[in-house]
């Protein structure tokens, strides 16, 4: 096989690794999806509050500091100390577990029953509230996340596969990062699935998200099921902020990576947790070879910025309900 041949498939294999860190986000939206009926606008916004609280633990950062500072004339920043990388993780897992408890006290329970467009709009206020706190809470600046997870290129799978293509091929060039990443997404789904269909709690969640009122009748308490449901996407907002974080670092810009996501639930359907993993990957690896193929022979580059894009307008039309998605059939 020609070199070219072989930068092919580690095109594809980097679109595979892109895909999953586009499907850790998604999977929180179908958390909430799946178990509330709510499409949650906030959900990036989580994971990059999740990140700057992380790194704020961390780094020892104090909390408002900028605000102290503006109003006592001070210059204070942070305490002297630095936190172990997970006893700091375990400390923001306990503020997204009590943002969740925050949002079902403060919000949630004021809109049992509500249509489906008061709730999205309830998390629409809740992202700018989020947004705009977290950079009061610890700033806007760009912050270096590192919990130890490898980064960099494999060497041993560089160096294992740089025969294959001759001397115009050095080998496959896949991040650590991306490696473990597809560890810990492979890891949550199979979680999440066993969790979501063979426990009583998963299968409350369903009924609630069927019927709220149909739920109560039954003995489900809505506001405990909501409170778990939040407090489940905000560990998988974490972890996507840890994984993204650690790849580009924690700046405000890591909100907007919900946009990719749309199209990834657009394909694998909203309510499929499978199905986040496989329009991830599918937008991912689509992506690359788009631009590898076409974009930057043809039409002069930058295509991934808009082929997820236009890949889930064509799947809007033919097939509106995702790959995994449920087809819903209405009686008139």
């Amino acid at each position: 096989m020609s070199a070219g041949f072989y930068f092919g498939v580690e095109v594809f294999l980097n679109g595979l690794m892109t895909g999953v860190m586009y499907s850790l986000v998604a999977l929180g939206f179908v958390l909430i999806f799946k178990a509330s009926g709510i499409f949650n606008y906030a959900q990036g916004v989580m994971a990059l509050f999740a990140a700057l609280t992380l790194v704020g633990f961390k780094d020892g950062q104090i909390p408002f500091a900028h605000l102290f500072n503006a109003i006592f004339g001070t210059d204070i920043h942070h305490f002297g100390w630095h936190l172990p990388a997970l006893f700091a993780v375990l400390l923001a897992l306990f503020i997204m577990i009590l943002f969740a408890w925050l949002v079902e006290k403060l919000i949630l329970k004021h809109l049992v029953n509500q249509e489906p467009i008061i709730l999205f709009m309830a998390t629409i206020g809740l992202a700018y509230f989020m947004e705009g706190f977290g950079d009061l809470m610890w700033g806007a600046d760009i912050k270096k996340l590192d919990v130890g997870i490898p980064q960099g290129g494999n060497l041993w799978i560089e160096e294992s596969t740089a025969f294959l293509g001759g001397d115009d091929f050095y080998g496959f060039y896949l991040d650590n990062l991306d490696i473990w990443a597809s560890v810990v997404a492979a890891v949550l789904v199979t979680g999440l699935v066993i969790f979501s269909q063979y426990t009583k709690t998963g299968r409350a969640l369903r009924a609630v998200a069927d019927d709220h009122q149909a739920a109560l009748s039954v003995g489900i308490s809505l506001r405990v099921i909501w409170v778990i449901v939040w407090s489940i996407a905000g560990f998988v907002a974490l972890v996507a902020g840890i994984m993204w974080g650690s790849k580009s670092g924690v700046q405000f810009s890591l909100s907007l990576i919900a946009l990719k996501a749309l199209p990834v639930l657009i394909l694998g359907g909203f309510t499929s947790i499978p199905g986040a993993i496989i329009g991830g990957l599918i937008i991912g690896v689509g992506e690359k070879l788009f631009e590898f193929l076409v974009g930057a022979p043809f039409l002069g580059g930058a295509t991934e910025n808009w082929f997820a894009y236009m890949l889930a307008l064509v799947f809007l039309v033919f097939r509106p309900q995702g790959l995994f998605g449920e087809k819903i059939i209405e009686r008139v």
